[in-house]
């Protein structure tokens, strides 16, 4: 018998069955890996009415860390409508329960006993699910009995993680717990964050390849889509934004404040927005054609100038500088070599901050001219390895050299470098000592904008007196997050980093 529906075909079948007095259970969940604890929840669930209908979590809404879920929504609803138990199955194409009990009406939701303190459920959405079965006249349920985690087993004895990261999470999972997390990040809201740096409008080209020119050896597109994102040091603004309640901008947009408008309108609004006008420049656009299938990026085209600004406006740049650093308790520079941050600029910079984190990239326009050696007395500052290397003409030293090198040479009390599949190292320069994260990305779409993420999220875990290990691995988390969109489409959700680390950990 069929027993997967989607969600119209299934609010006329329960119609018709309250019609003959059939009583509805409803239970919704991610239900990832089927256990002992789901099937005594839902045999019980069974008994409180006649039709008991399970739906699933669809999988872009599943925020329970990197690889999850472990099962796409076709197996597991494929999983759940075995049980002899279940009734029908359907996948919920929303965020939260509340949507479809409102179509289904049904006479019971049924939850397990883990949500009957609903304080402890972070998200806040049982209780939004409550008030919605009550609006439809039916009440909520808690099912008794033994609970297991699917997030458990799986961190235990799946292959999502290697053995070193099995360990790694097992020791901060017995020295911190969910209550810790909640505060610490409640705790970030007092910092008042400033970002310098380059404002960046990312435009991805969807395009369908057509093949080759008939006349010429020139690859033909057909355009199928566009996006813009914010990116650069809007996207880092973004990020710490959904944590600090006080994030000021510092940058520089083109000529008639080109994009403005569009940057207004994508910025969270608490967001301070300061920026100067570059002479006979527009403001910085980088487009990328991609494939619309594959996601592969196929050629980018840049619109930029990356002369130094002229005399008079930094004056004006350097001018806003040191009225606006000393009013914050970090300041955050994106330095991404296009001209806005000159040698003089970057004293001044480092000379005013009370808590200064940096991340100087090399790119594909400034490779050869451009250097982090701008700048010293650094707090913290994120590069990959790539860039190091690149800093000191050396490809085959071991990394461990290299870092120290440049930690003592720039006076850098915390140097992370990234080396994308093999994960992150910390240095801190005071205790000499190195801390690792192996990366925690499993569903990579794209890199562009993850080391913006982890910015954000290790400079507020340092200022904060963070353990380094655990800044490194919060920061690797909110990196993983990133790669799984395209560029900064999305940025750092506060919600999604706490539910990771919750399901992560235990």
């Amino acid at each position: 018998m069929k027993k997967i529906f989607d969600i119209n075909s299934l609010q006329s079948k329960i119609e018709k069955l309250k019609k003959k007095n059939k009583k509805i259970v409803l239970c919704h969940g991610v239900f990832d890996l089927i256990h002992l604890g789901h099937i005594n929840h839902l045999q019980s669930a069974k008994s409180f009415g006649d039709i008991l209908v399970v739906s699933l979590t669809t999988d872009k809404y599943v925020n329970k860390g990197p690889g999850r879920p472990f099962f796409n929504e076709k197996n597991r609803a494929k999983v759940i409508s075995n049980l002899k138990m279940v009734d029908f199955v359907v996948i919920n194409n929303s965020a939260t329960a509340v949507s479809l009990i409102t179509l289904l009406k049904p006479n019971i939701y049924c939850k397990g006993p883990d949500y009957k303190k609903n304080k402890d459920d972070i998200t806040g959405e049982i209780k939004n699910e409550i008030k919605s079965i009550k609006r439809v006249k039916g009440k909520i349920v808690y099912t008794e009995g033994i609970t297991f985690s699917s997030s458990s087993l799986l961190n235990k004895f799946s292959d999502n993680f290697s053995d070193q990261q099995k360990k790694k999470l097992s020791k901060i999972n017995r020295k911190y717990n969910s209550k810790y997390f909640e505060k610490l990040f409640s705790n970030f809201n007092k910092l008042k964050v400033l970002i310098i740096g380059e404002a960046i409008i990312d435009e991805y080209i969807f395009c369908d390849a057509l093949g080759k020119s008939g006349k010429e050896p020139v690859l033909a597109l057909r355009e199928m889509k566009s996006e813009r994102y914010i990116g650069g040091s809007l996207a880092i603004a973004q990020n710490v934004s959904q944590f600090c309640e006080n994030t000021k901008i510092i940058t520089m947009l083109g000529k008639d404040n080109t994009y403005l408008k569009e940057i207004k309108s994508k910025l969270n609004k608490k967001i301070k927005l300061n920026f100067i006008e570059k002479k006979n420049s527009t403001t910085i656009v980088k487009k990328r054609f991609v494939d619309y299938l594959s996601y592969n990026k196929l050629l980018g085209v840049y619109n930029l100038n990356d002369d130094l600004l002229n005399q008079n406006d930094e004056d004006k740049f350097q001018k806003i500088l040191r009225n606006q650093i000393p009013k914050f308790d970090l300041v955050i520079v994106s330095d991404y070599g296009h001209g806005l941050i000159s040698k003089k600029t970057s004293d001044l910079i480092c000379k005013k901050s009370k808590f200064l984190a940096l991340n100087a990239q090399i790119n594909s326009s400034n490779v050869g001219y451009h250097t982090m050696r701008n700048y010293k007395n650094l707090e913290c500052v994120i590069i990959n390895e790539r860039e190091i290397r690149h800093e000191f003409r050396d490809r085959s030293n071991d990394l461990k050299i290299l870092i120290k090198k440049l930690s003592k040479e720039q006076k850098i009390k915390n140097l992370i470098v990234t080396s994308g599949k093999k994960g992150a190292t910390l240095y801190n320069l005071d205790n000499n000592k190195f801390v690792y994260s192996e990366a925690l990305a499993k569903n990579v779409v794209d890199k562009i904008g993850a080391g913006d993420s982890m910015l954000a999220l290790i400079a507020l875990c340092l200022k904060s007196k963070v353990d380094k290990l655990l800044s490194l691995f919060i920061g690797s988390l909110a990196a993983s997050y990133s790669t799984e969109t395209m560029a900064n489409k999305e940025h750092i959700n506060k919600m999604k980093i706490l539910k990771g680390l919750e399901h992560l950990l235990k």
